[in-house]
């Protein structure tokens, strides 16, 4: 195990004591060059992988102040040094994609351990048109104790639908509209990142393309993007993805489609064909850009999943009523069993977290199904009226989830939470995202080359966002990084025990705080929110 090297204070050099006599006799330029640089920590001898897409070098780290002094060479003292030979000295990753709006906040969970130990250190919340409007308090509770690791934010768009609107599923009146559009430019005044969208949920599902092309022109206007969790990423992938592509050009501002797949085993190549329209519409100088995590199944509700968007109007005391409407319930039944058939009557749909029922976390429905002598559509009623259920779908295809990590404007993202390990059974990629692109895919498998997955989890979503400070290990930038040992920088967490630790991660450091060293996390909370200043924005490549 490669420890910590602490250097202790030294006595002065002649050049020190010829420096301090300079002040009082006149300057000496000569001596003062000789003057050694100084740095708080030196990251020593590692591979650095710099978030640009270049092959690694060998070289040094120096971290000063929260910022990098030196990288490549640093001629100079440093308070530690940290041995870093055989290691991977890289930006510390960005999650494009998270769900820890309340977890960041939370104290039990605001450290964010399961995402350090997988190397990130900025994550972005507000995604799928879920979390907080109101982006200046928001900011305001991260800041207040610290985080883990930093939080960028995008306005929900179907939160600020549901603060407008309600759930009722209907169009905006121009009053309705010009609110939200009022709540959009507060929320981007206050350092939002752009605006997402879930529009699979409710109430974000409502929205039209041209309410959501006006919401959007207020974001563009701020230099912010369009993220989109689309309509559908099943047969209708193509038909969400030309909806997306035209709010972009109608807006003028950059797309980004969430978690790009194409699920469900009716629906799988489409993901080509759906990467062949995004790289025709960039070749034309359209700015879009996606993200992935590298896994073959996908979590949400199972309402979501099963129930569709006009029988969730009004919310869940709406939807029950639906199902004891007498001319209502036939249909919303058919509908239901229709999707239950193209998920094998529930064999790929996994139950991750039912209050409940606790023994039936980890089973599949149509398991359950066997075992409590009931149909999968009646057990979908059930668990539906007692306020639902957190389900795993099995549902993508591993050659269509290889293809897409390739794509070099595909970043990595987890769509996952904070947690700390519990009886629920959430997906793994809230554990293992980064680890299991870099560790297994890059490393063992050499499906993409280790600076291509790296730069997919720093540099490019650093350009996606318009970051300017991270991303890259560049001098003067600030000094989040990550140090892994590439033999062993692995996903641990499976779909059978999910809540484990990913392994091989050495050193993170969150604004040149340690925040995990030796393997070991630290506990502090130098993750501040990152709000975002208004300035012209350059297209990713």
């Amino acid at each position: 195990m490669r420890e910590t090297s602490l250097r202790l204070p030294f006595a002065p050099s002649m050049a020190a004591i010829l420096g301090s006599l300079a002040l009082a006799i006149g300057p000496l330029d000569a001596v003062a060059a000789a003057e050694p640089a100084r740095a708080d920590v030196l990251l020593q001898g590692g591979t650095i992988v710099d978030g640009a897409g270049q092959p690694g070098v060998a070289g040094d780290v120096a971290i000063r102040g929260g910022t990098l002094v030196a990288v490549g060479k640093f001629d100079g003292e440093a308070d530690s040094v940290i041995d870093c030979r055989g290691l991977i000295v890289a930006p510390g990753f960005i999650d494009l994609h998270n769900h820890s709006d309340g977890g960041i906040i939370s104290p039990r969970t605001r450290a964010n351990v399961n995402f350090l130990t997988q190397g990130c250190t900025t994550i972005v919340t507000g995604n799928c048109g879920s979390g907080p409007i109101d982006v200046r308090a928001y900011f305001a509770k991260i800041d207040a104790a610290g985080a883990g690791t930093n939080v960028i934010h995008l306005l929900p768009q179907g939160t600020l639908r549901r603060e407008v609107i309600g759930e009722a599923q209907r169009k905006a009146t121009p009053e309705e509209l010009a609110r939200m559009k009022q709540l959009a430019e507060r929320a981007m005044r206050d350092g939002a990142w752009g605006m997402s969208t879930g529009l699979i949920y409710v109430p974000s599902s409502y929205a039209d393309t041209d309410e959501l092309v006006e919401i959007a022109k207020v974001v563009g206007a701020h230099g912010g993007i369009y993220a989109s969790h689309i309509r559908g990423e099943g047969l209708e992938l193509l038909a969400s993805i030309d909806e997306a592509l035209a709010i972009g050009r109608r807006a003028e501002l950059p797309v980004h489609v969430s978690h790009f797949k194409a699920s469900g085993r009716e629906a799988w190549g489409l993901v080509r064909h759906a990467a062949r329209m995004i790289e025709e519409a960039r070749s034309k100088g359209q700015i879009v850009t996606a993200d992935q995590y590298p896994y073959t199944a996908s979590s949400t509700s199972l309402e979501a999943t099963l129930i569709p968007t006009w029988a969730r109007a009004g919310g869940q005391k709406a939807l029950v009523a639906r199902f004891d409407d007498a001319e209502v319930a036939p249909r919303l039944k058919e509908e239901i069993a229709k999707k239950l058939e193209l998920r094998d009557d529930g064999a790929v749909i996994r139950i991750a977290r039912y209050a409940p029922r606790g023994d039936w976390t980890g089973l599949h429905l149509a398991e359950i199904a066997r075992k409590e002598n009931k149909t999968p559509l009646a057990l979908v009623e059930e668990i539906t009226r007692r306020g639902g259920a957190a389900i795993v779908n099995f549902g993508m295809s591993e050659e269509d989830v290889r293809f897409a990590m390739q794509l070099p404007w595909v970043a990595t993202a987890s769509d996952g939470n904070a947690f700390l390990p519990d009886a629920s059974r959430p997906h793994p990629r809230s554990y293992g995202t980064f680890s299991r692109k870099i560790g297994r895919y890059a490393i063992a498998e050499k499906v993409l080359p280790l600076e291509q997955a790296v730069r997919s989890a720093s540099g490019l979503p650093a350009d996606i966002l318009g970051l300017v400070d991270r991303g890259y290990l560049r001098e003067g930038w600030m000094a989040d990084i990550v140090v892994f040992d590439p033999e062993r920088f692995r996903d641990a967490a499976t779909f059978e025990s999910p809540h484990r630790y990913s392994e091989g991660c050495r050193h993170v450091f969150v604004a040149g705080q340690p925040a995990i060293l030796d393997g070991r996390p630290t506990g502090a909370l130098a993750g501040r929110a990152l709000p975002r200043a208004k300035r012209e924005r350059s297209a990713p490549e």
